[in-house]
């Protein structure tokens, strides 16, 4: 048990559930299905990545829903690249695009090249007009290691927004107390968090609902409408159109079967700034 529900305003013992549609802007096959799920279907908010081709359109489309950042220092596929949008030879790969790994990301980059980055593509986001409720980590790589989780507090506290947090059960695994540090800067994130490898989000997010905890728990999607642009350029993009039939049909019904009540980041990060 924990007070976060209790401090939004719930009961204590209320189920809550952040729906959150990653990678906004990685595709216009992405934006079409993320802004129908946050307007006629059941997710409550997503995470643009700004150095991607399609996040200007993205911006363009965007009519006060509750967006994020997905803060992005890598471009896994091997044909469809991105790259940063500062000067940053330390993270640029051998064809000029974010590496494709975590491990070569972490191995070459210039944490202080890092903080611009990331800081530049938030006050993108902001100069296109979003009104940025949370920050994550694109295969959450910054939450996976001492000095760049340090990278990722420090945008959070001086930006006054809330955080993905991976689930405590991990801290063991990565060694260090994320979760404790966020919350001694006064940074609220979700009580639990839905972690999966790769995309397809139904069999985790089924079995994470037929066993749904107190407090406030976040599970991540990847929608997108079938298309010749997302077959072409994703090489999983039979997962994503499966997470937008899953956002369209059963997800709503399972979250009520489960009890519990959807809320976006923005309650969060309300909560954090009073």
């Amino acid at each position: 048990m924990t007070d976060l529900a209790e401090r939004l305003g719930h009961k204590p013992d209320a189920k809550l559930v952040i729906v959150n549609c990653d990678d906004l802007g990685s595709s216009h096959a992405a934006n079409v299905a993320t802004y129908e799920a946050l307007r006629t279907g059941v997710a409550t908010s997503a995470t643009v990545m700004t150095p991607c081709p399609w996040a200007r359109d993205a911006a363009a489309q965007c009519d006060g829903e509750d967006v994020g950042v997905h803060l992005t220092l890598n471009a896994e596929w091997e044909t469809y690249r991105w790259a940063p949008i500062t000067h940053a030879p330390s993270l640029l790969d051998g064809d000029g695009g974010f590496p494709r790994t975590i491990d070569d990301t972490w191995d070459h980059a210039d944490l202080d090249e890092v903080r611009r980055e990331l800081r530049a593509q938030v006050e993108r986001a902001v100069l296109w007009g979003f009104d940025v409720t949370h920050l994550d980590s694109h295969m959450g790589m910054l939450q996976l290691r001492a000095d760049f989780f340090d990278v990722y507090l420090e945008l959070a506290v001086d930006l006054r927004l809330p955080l993905r947090m991976a689930a405590a059960s991990a801290q063991r695994l990565v060694g260090f107390p994320y979760r404790e540090l966020a919350a001694s800067e006064g940074i609220v994130f979700p009580d639990h968090f839905v972690f999966y490898v790769g995309v397809g989000a139904r069999p985790h997010i089924e079995e994470a609902l037929a066993d749904l905890r107190p407090g406030v728990t976040e599970v991540y999607v990847h929608p997108a409408v079938d298309t010749d642009e997302l077959r072409a350029s994703f090489p999983d993009w039979e997962q994503r159109v499966a997470d937008h039939d899953f956002l369209r049909t059963d997800l709503a019904d399972l979250i009520d079967k489960a009890g519990a009540t959807p809320i976006g980041y923005r309650e969060l990060r309300d909560l954090q700034r009073a």
